[in-house]
């Protein structure tokens, strides 16, 4: 069992830049391949950014490919989303996710979630 709380979160403009954080209870976080996700009202959730248990692996979402970079500190137990360049249409729900094996970008391969932050990009 993981529980994930993410952090960071904001009200930013076009062309600027956030970090979100995301902290895993536990003592496996590094054993966890850990994913970043987003939501919009009435759409589904869409993958972001994932990180292999080592962090020496990531995959990107094309839409974000260049503007952010998804990394981890396995002795804080926490995996970050650095989002630079930020725009208007980046404005959604940021949740992290746990899960195991290789990297993954389907959201119903993660089994554990956070409550998710919310990230507005105003132009």
């Amino acid at each position: 069992q993981v529980q994930l709380v993410e952090s960071g979160g904001g009200l930013v403009q076009a062309g600027g830049s956030l970090r979100l954080s995301c902290v895993a209870s536990g003592r496996t976080f590094g054993s966890y391949v850990m994913g970043w996700f987003r939501q919009a009202p009435g759409k589904e959730r869409e993958f972001v950014a994932a990180v292999s248990p080592s962090g020496g692996s990531t995959s990107y979402a094309d839409s974000v490919k260049g503007r952010f970079t998804i990394f981890r500190d396995n002795t804080k137990n926490t995996v970050y989303l650095q989002m630079n360049s930020l725009k208007p249409e980046d404005t959604v729900v940021y949740y992290c996710a746990a899960s195991w094996g290789p990297l993954k970008q389907e959201p119903n391969e993660y089994g554990y979630w956070g409550q998710g932050t919310q990230v507005t990009v105003s132009s």
